[in-house]
């Protein structure tokens, strides 16, 4: 538990500070001119993806890709701002769409995934509640409960060579573009870090939160 909240902690520090990065990047504007919705057709031109759609989003660090119909979604902020953050934002929704082009494993193998886990969350929290509720009685909730919660951890392991990879293609095709000077792709790169330490810090603490049900399924099998 001591663990749990640890997690929680650096959670919030984390994203407190991912917020703190993008708005001072935000005001740094890119020499290119370039805003993120020209960055991101530039970028699935230069990959020969013609179906795929930019859209703009509702709200803030909304920002994703839909495998599903196509789309890069820009949070508005992102789709008219010409910006270090807007450049990093962008480029990184389109390493996505290229993972998809690219038939990406890990992306694949995350995108069969998600139709099981949307069914198993609205489960599990249940299961696991009525598990340690019932333990004394029988274990066999609980054990489920944790089977059913070892896929949403899976989930977000799985999660992060995905997000890493698709940084990774970001940052090449904008320095390689020019679509960003030495010091712009460094802000560009900074922000995407503490980005991806978000589902870092989202991976460890579903693996603790794990680990606690299991040391209470242990604890209640020691004491059958």
């Amino acid at each position: 538990m001591i663990l749990i909240f640890v997690m929680m902690g650096i959670s919030w520090l984390i994203q407190w500070r991912l917020r703190s990065k993008f708005s001072e990047y935000a005001k740094v504007g890119l020499q290119s001119g370039l805003t993120g919705r020209q960055i991101a057709e530039l970028m699935l031109a230069d990959h020969g993806i013609t179906d795929v759609r930019v859209i703009s989003a509702e709200g803030r660090l909304t920002d994703h890709y839909n495998p599903a119909d196509k789309t890069v979604n820009l949070s508005e902020s992102v789709y008219e701002e010409r910006s270090a953050a807007a450049a990093a934002v962008a480029s990184h929704e389109c390493g996505h769409a290229v993972q998809h082009a690219t038939a990406y494993s890990m992306l694949q193998f995350r995108s069969a995934m998600v139709p099981m886990l949307s069914g198993v969350a609205t489960y599990m929290p249940w299961i696991l509640i009525a598990g340690v509720l019932l333990l004394r009685t029988s274990m066999i909730p609980l054990g489920v409960g944790i089977a059913l919660f070892s896929l949403t951890t899976l989930f977000s392991f799985v999660t992060l060579p995905v997000e890493f990879d698709a940084s990774r293609r970001a940052l090449a095709w904008i320095d390689k573009r020019g679509i960003v000077t030495t010091q712009e792709h460094a802000m560009a790169k900074d922000a995407l870090w503490w980005a991806a330490m978000t589902y870092v810090v989202a991976a460890i603490s579903s693996l603790a939160t794990l680990l606690y049900y299991v040391s209470i399924f242990m604890g209640g099998r020691d004491r059958r």
